[in-house]
């Protein structure tokens, strides 16, 4: 990482405690580079269940465009990241209060059935992990998964509908 950066190691000591630091920081910085455009999602006017869609499709492409754009890379981030657990339960944190706010807009709108915010952000989450989770990087390039994609969400939106379709 010093080499990279093209400082000393002791260099980069000075400003970090340990590797686990170190890793901590790159995983957070990645992760925080894909937030700003999910947050305004969030933020956008219009129904909830579009917005919704447009939040974890913005995920879902902001993650295969940063593994298809440099795969080297993005295999070297999943390698940190497995390491760097406070810096991912962070993102992972803010991606469940974002998926939740849109889901208590839902409710309050009548747009979804009364549903705890936070339980069906988790849900939707896990949900969709198939399509956004670095750990299914290799899953990406299958030929059925936008197709899975749209089953996952027509199965999502009539979980969350007030009339189930």
């Amino acid at each position: 990482m010093a080499r990279a950066l093209g400082v000393s190691h002791a260099a980069v000591y000075r400003h970090v405690a340990s590797k686990a630091d170190l890793r901590n920081l790159v995983v957070a910085r990645w992760a925080e580079a894909t937030m700003p455009a999910l947050r305004s999602i969030v933020e956008e006017p219009g129904l909830a269940p579009q917005r919704l869609r447009r939040l974890i499709d913005a995920l879902v492409a902001v993650k295969r465009r940063r593994a298809a754009d440099d795969p080297e890379l993005f295999a070297a981030y999943r390698t940190l990241a497995a390491d760097a657990q406070p810096a991912v339960a962070a993102h992972v944190d803010e991606l469940l209060d974002l998926i939740a706010r849109v889901v208590r807009d839902g409710v309050i709108e009548g747009t979804f059935r009364p549903i705890d915010p936070a339980a069906a952000a988790r849900a939707i989450l896990v949900a969709t992990s198939g399509f956004h989770h670095p750990a299914h990087y290799a899953e990406w390039t299958d030929p059925t998964i936008d197709a899975d994609y749209e089953a996952v969400w027509k199965l999502l939106l009539g979980g969350l509908s007030l009339d189930g379709a």
